[in-house]
């Protein structure tokens, strides 16, 4: 099967394998036909106080003033296009993203619930909603202006509560720090709090872990996400930062073993569920079948014709220029995609079958069937494979990943990526 960590699958294709339309689609077109009423709306907020070493997300650190109001009133233009091409929209769950959206303040950030509420039918207090902070800016005014909004789920990324393995992870912050913002929405009304830990730091230990989980668990927090750490190309932590799989491994037993004897669920290879914290609304949206429609620089958008999203870059420079871009764009140009995939039967089978087969709810191979009209085992024999490793077991019609699935969660993916989605991904250049 190859190294042990070898690809975060969140999606695909991949958007590596994204490149310029031929000519730009009218989004009327690549949502012809798609249900209004079953979508998730995703918004990219693509600004952070500082660019963590091992980040390789669309985003830029310590924004400008300027920056930050020319790029809002962009996405509000973006905001009117799309109403105007797509008509009445109905999301049924809502996420901000970034970066980190709660950089950019009280007053820009009521805004925008406002604008979304109004012209999209995105109201925070209405739908399930999540939106991402950061310690630093998990401020007293922010956090209870969340709260006002009904927002259901906020999460914080972390990493670590020892100062000196963010610090070697790119991320220098002080525990107190990380404290104060957990106390801060605590001390308010959120139905679900995600705590993100990373592991794998070239100075971290079994003992270290194992103290950052502890410490996390004094929050009682409803989910706690553990992400592998990776070393990007073009990132902070490149060419300056080694990490070996059988160390990432071992600690990844170690936070899996330690969530499950603490009574938490496992979904995925990442994400644990205290049961008693999480509900079903926000189970109305499908990921397999359902649209998404993101919105900002960095957001992709998912139908059944294509996949679409502004370009892609990691380096200062290169994130600076698309979004001097972004910000120029009048309403008439967001009204069209420029940058993404075409999806074909075959690549939406592989989405279905990657978007399932590594989260606990697994695969089912009878609403596969009715969906495509062929056995998934059928289209994909790579299923067969994975099967007779024992990374996947049948349970009556779903085919669920086995705890070694779980483990190997990122070395399944490439075994399903097509040829023209590895070729593409192969002559990538990312600024």
């Amino acid at each position: 099967m190859g190294p042990l960590y070898q690809d975060y699958a969140y999606g695909y294709p991949h958007k590596n394998a994204y490149r310029s339309f031929a000519a730009p689609q009218p989004l009327r077109d690549i949502w012809a036909g798609e249900r209004m009423d079953r979508l998730f709306l995703y918004l990219h907020i693509p600004f952070c106080e500082m660019r963590c070493g091992f980040c390789n997300l669309f985003t830029t650190a310590n924004p400008d003033e300027d920056r930050v109001e020319n790029y809002l009133a962009a996405l509000a233009r973006q905001i009117e296009a799309v109403r105007d091409e797509l008509g009445t929209v109905r999301p049924v769950q809502l996420a901000i993203g970034g970066g980190t959206p709660t950089l950019v303040g009280p007053a820009p950030l009521e805004a925008l619930f406002e604008r979304i509420a109004t012209r999209l039918n995105a109201d925070p207090r209405r739908l399930p909603s999540g939106i991402e902070t950061s310690p630093k800016t998990a401020t007293p005014e922010t956090i209870a202006l969340l709260s006002q909004w009904g927002f259901e789920r906020i999460s914080i990324g972390v990493q670590s509560f020892i100062e000196a393995e963010t610090r070697a992870m790119g991320r220098p912050q002080e525990p107190a720090m990380l404290a104060a913002a957990l106390d801060t929405i605590r001390a308010h009304r959120f139905g679900r709090l995600n705590i993100d830990l990373i592991y794998g730091a070239e100075n971290q230990t079994a003992a270290s872990w194992r103290h950052s989980l502890h410490r996390a668990l004094e929050w009682a927090p409803e989910e706690i996400f553990l992400y592998p750490l990776y070393v990007r190309p073009r990132t902070g932590l490149d060419r300056r930062s080694q990490v070996e799989d059988e160390h990432r491994r071992a600690l990844y037993r170690v936070g899996r073993d330690l969530l499950l004897d603490a009574g938490y669920e496992q979904v995925s290879m990442r994400a644990f569920h205290r049961p008693a914290g999480v509900g079903t609304s926000g189970n109305e949206f499908s990921c397999q079948e359902d649209g998404v429609l993101g919105l900002g620089t960095g957001a992709r958008s998912y139908t059944s014709r294509a996949h679409y999203a502004t370009r892609y870059a990691v380096t200062r420079r290169g994130v600076l220029d698309i979004l001097d871009d972004f910000a120029a764009c009048d309403t008439d140009a967001f009204r069209f995609a420029y940058h993404g995939i075409e999806m074909s039967v075959g690549e939406a089978m592989r989405r279905y079958v990657l978007k399932s087969i590594l989260r606990r709810d697994g695969l089912d191979t009878a609403r596969f069937e009715q969906v495509f009209g062929v056995a998934p085992g059928v289209a994909l024999p790579g299923l067969d494979r994975i099967g007779e490793m024992g990374l996947i077991e049948a349970h009556g019609t779903l085919l669920r990943p086995t705890p070694a699935g779980l483990e190997h969660s990122d070395a399944i993916p490439p075994l399903f990526y097509s040829d023209a989605v590895r070729a593409r991904m192969r002559t990538t250049t990312v600024t």
